[in-house]
């Protein structure tokens, strides 16, 4: 499926059901989000990668605008819907101070894998309380797919992009998974570091060695 949409490129990655609070204060935004609120309409949000739009993004809806301010700036929330790839990006609409971009709809694999989400749950939890935070992961009661964790699992923006380029959710859950053996262990590193730093200068009973 093709199809014309307005665009509001961002240094970011947005994932469908992802939902994404942004305050908008530039004319040609305050303009698209306007006219996208008043006719129920969707918009893109292209990555900008390196300085330049990137290939793939994701459309949005408006959920609600949360404030209006006297200068016209607003609070609005939104939430990701499906992935998109660019084709022809319009910097110069009539009449618009925003661009859009004729986008492609690329068949996109969300079928939940909840034998493999359960392992990714214990793995993000690890990694959570290695950090020392709280997070709640939410599908709003539906089942949980790879989208869910994404920005749980202290990604780079670089390996933000990456996880969307994949179109298959077991493809999508076996990066997290990766990324996860990957950090887990060196955090793991970094806590035992940590309690030998805090020993220095304490009591420590320990046993000594012992000749035959």
């Amino acid at each position: 499926m093709t199809n014309f949409i307005p665009i509001f490129p961002l240094e970011l990655t947005v994932f469908p059901s992802e939902k994404l609070n942004l305050h908008i204060f530039e004319p040609r935004y305050k303009q698209l989000i306007e006219e996208c609120a008043e006719h129920k309409k969707p918009f893109g949000i292209p990555c900008v990668q390196n300085g330049k739009v990137a290939e793939l993004g994701t459309l949005v809806e408006i959920i609600e605008i949360s404030n209006r301010y006297e200068n016209g700036e607003l609070d609005i929330k939104t939430r990701g819907i499906k992935i998109f790839k660019l084709l022809e990006v319009i910097q110069a609409l009539p009449n618009k101070l925003y661009g859009g971009a004729i986008v492609h709809y690329p068949d996109n694999d969300t079928y939940p894998r909840q034998d493999l989400i359960r392992k990714l749950t214990v793995e993000a939890s690890t990694l959570h309380r290695l950090l020392d935070v709280t997070k709640e992961i939410n599908s709003e009661g539906t089942a949980l797919l790879s989208y869910d964790f994404a920005h749980h699992l202290g990604m780079s923006v670089e390996q933000e992009y990456e996880f969307i380029q994949l179109m298959r959710e077991d493809q999508r859950l076996e990066f997290l998974r990766r990324h996860l053996h990957k950090i887990i262990p060196i955090l793991k590193e970094m806590e035992e570091l940590k309690s030998k730093i805090k020993l220095n200068g304490h009591f420590r009973n320990i046993e000594g060695f012992r000749f035959n």
